[in-house]
Parts: structure tokens; sequence; C-alpha cells
């Protein structure tokens, strides 16, 4: 399968990528901006690709509340499977470049997501865990949902049953592409109905424990 070419131009016989650090450079010094302004320039690149790392292990309830573009999004999901160091250097630049076109509102906003899980309480991080173990227990065991609805019986049955079949065919390339994930390092892959069903079971649980705390306060009463 031929490779989609890199889009760039040449000066003095060396090629540029279009986005590169030397094409910022580059496009930089023909607007006269000052090696000062270059330098700032490089560090809010830096920063940038760096806030992309970080965003490998955002909670997914708070990446989803972000609403990045789905390119993004993608790419973050891509960089979390490569396990080999080169690839995922390469994948994190591919972030860095696509984090450099996100408005400042939305940089602020991942920041400030970092920020509320790093700082999040130890109840919240337990139940998140608790939703993340549900989300394994049902993508790997068929019995599983069956215990899930004895507990939390308002899901949405069909929904529920039709994000598990999609995370586990997502989860199971065939040929060629099984091959190249075994090749490259590569862990299964994790696609939107991954995503979807932890928000599924996370907000069944919050839903069935304010419940559960409502009930309480009216027994107190």
């Amino acid at each position: 399968m031929s490779r989609k070419p890199t889009k760039g131009y040449f000066v003095r016989g060396q090629f540029v990528a279009a986005g590169s650090e030397l094409d910022i450079a580059l496009k930089a010094e023909l607007k006269g901006t000052t090696e000062s302004s270059r330098t700032d320039m490089k560090r809010e690149s830096d920063a940038l690709q760096n806030l992309g790392r970080d965003l490998l292990t955002l909670r997914a309830d708070l990446l989803d509340r972000l609403q990045l573009p789905e390119k993004l999004v993608d790419a973050l999901e891509e960089a979390k499977r490569i396990t080999n160091f080169e690839g995922k250097r390469r994948q994190m630049q591919y972030v860095g470049k696509l984090m450099r076109k996100l408005d400042e509102a939305t940089v602020q906003a991942a920041q400030d997501a970092l920020e509320e899980q790093h700082s999040g309480s130890a109840a919240e991080k337990l139940a998140l865990h608790q939703a993340e173990q549900w989300r394994e227990r049902l993508i790997a065991d068929d019995d599983a949902l069956a215990q899930w609805l004895e507990q939390f019986p308002r899901t949405d049955t069909q929904q529920i049953r039709a994000l598990i079949r999609q995370a586990r065919k997502d989860a199971q390339p065939a040929g060629k592409e099984a091959n190249v994930q075994v090749s490259e390092g590569l862990a299964p892959r994790k696609g939107r109905a991954y995503r979807e069903l932890f928000q599924l079971v996370r907000e069944q649980m919050q839903d069935a424990g304010d419940e559960g705390r409502a009930e309480g306060a009216e027994h107190d009463a």
C-alpha cells in the first residue's frame, strides 16, 4: 500500500515538511520575526506537544467533555496503542501538530481538565476505577452483562449490548492489520465504542448512587 506523500516544499535543496519546526522557523523568518519571537514560538510549540502527551493520561469522561476534534482524539488513541519508542515519538509529533491548531479556549479547557483530574477526590477516583473494571468485565465476559443488569436495571439493554459488541469488534482486527499490530508492538485498538461504553457505565453507576443517597435522605427525614 503506497504511503500518502508528505506535504511540503524545498528550500536550498532541503525538503521542508509542512507544519514542521523548520517550516515554522522559515515562515517566521520571512515575516521578519526576531530571534526572540522564534524562541517564544518554539517554546509554545513544545508546551502544546507536552500538553498533548499529558492528555494521554486524561480520564475518558474528562476527555469527552473537552469535545476535541475527532482527528486529535484518534491520534491520542493511536499514541496510547504504540509501544515502539520511535513510532510513539513520531506519533507524538503528529499530536503536537494537531494541538497547535486548537484555539486558546480549548487549550485552557484541557489544562483545567488535567488539573481537575490531578486534584480529584479519593472517592471519585475509586468510582472511576470501578467503572473501568466494569467496562473490562463487560467486554471480556458474556456473563458480566446479566450481573450488570441485575445491579443497574435502568440501563438501556439494547444500547449497552451494541456498545459491547462494537468494542469487541474494534479490539479484534483481522488479517494484515492484526499482523501489523504484532510487528509494530501495538496494543489492541480501542475505538469510540470503548469510550462510550465507559461513559454509559459511569453514568449508570452515578445515577444509582444519587438515587441511593436520595432514598437515604428521605428515610432519615
